[in-house]
């Protein structure tokens, strides 16, 4: 019992810090979901070792749930957007035109998927922001702590290097 008390102690002390860091990972709604998330974790631990920063260790299990909480988005996308190509493909299969069928195959739908997961951690964030759940521009310079012009940049960057990396794997 004291153990737990005292990591509720280390959450309470981090909880400015906590939410600044889940902030940059994941979208102002989420953030207070992932912080109250990482107090339950943070009462579900058990003192099977001793912890050298109990701060860091929190700050940290935070992080990783934001990044956790990113991933299952970014899958419930692909499968939202999976299941549209879908039934967009089954709308077109009596169409004569298979130009149309290609466009919107699975294959195609996982090629971009994996050119975004090639960029840069920073431009990938912005573009999913942009792209996903579309934020502005002066949103997501707030939540990456960049300035607009960077969000651009970033933008601008994450579509010329997803549109290169299709085109090669197209070739």
């Amino acid at each position: 019992m004291h153990y737990i008390r005292s990591m509720e102690k280390v959450y309470f002390k981090a909880l400015g810090l906590i939410t600044r860091t889940v902030g940059k990972v994941v979208p102002p709604d989420d953030v207070e979901d992932i912080v109250q998330e990482t107090y339950v974790k943070v009462c579900q631990l058990r003192p099977q070792q001793s912890i050298r920063n109990p701060q860091a260790f929190v700050v940290k299990m935070a992080r990783n749930l934001a990044l956790d909480h990113i991933k299952r988005a970014e899958y419930r996308l692909a499968s939202s957007m999976n299941g549209c190509a879908v039934e967009v493909e089954a709308q077109l299969t009596s169409s004569e035109d298979p130009t149309l069928e290609t466009l919107v195959s699975d294959e195609a739908f996982g090629i971009f998927c994996e050119a975004v997961r090639q960029l840069p951690p920073q431009a990938r964030r912005a573009f999913v922001l942009k792209k996903v759940y579309g934020y502005s521009q002066k949103e997501i310079a707030a939540q990456l702590g960049v300035s607009e012009s960077t969000v651009e940049k970033h933008i601008a960057s994450g579509l010329y290097r997803s549109r290169q990396y299709i085109k090669e794997r197209n070739t």
